[in-house]
């Protein structure tokens, strides 16, 4: 079973902190998305495995997109 993390404030990606096949812990940060001129992590909402990520550095994001997929 695969968990979506999804997008928690629309911005745009600033830095992707980790990659396919890394193994991350729940609260893991994963990366940043620049919203309102601030830097806003995002973290892991699960244990797992991170299978497929969505988004590149630069790319522009809004409410709930998909950024990555867990694999728990």
């Amino acid at each position: 079973m695969a968990t979506e993390v999804l997008v928690p404030l629309a911005g745009s990606i600033w830095e992707i902190l980790v990659e396919v096949g890394d193994t991350v812990e729940e609260d893991d940060e994963l990366l940043v998305i620049e919203a309102l001129k601030m830097e806003n992590l995002v973290y892991a909402p699960c244990d797992g495995t991170v299978s497929e990520i969505r988004v590149k550095k630069g790319d522009t994001v809004e409410d709930d997109d998909v950024l990555m997929l867990i694999k728990e």
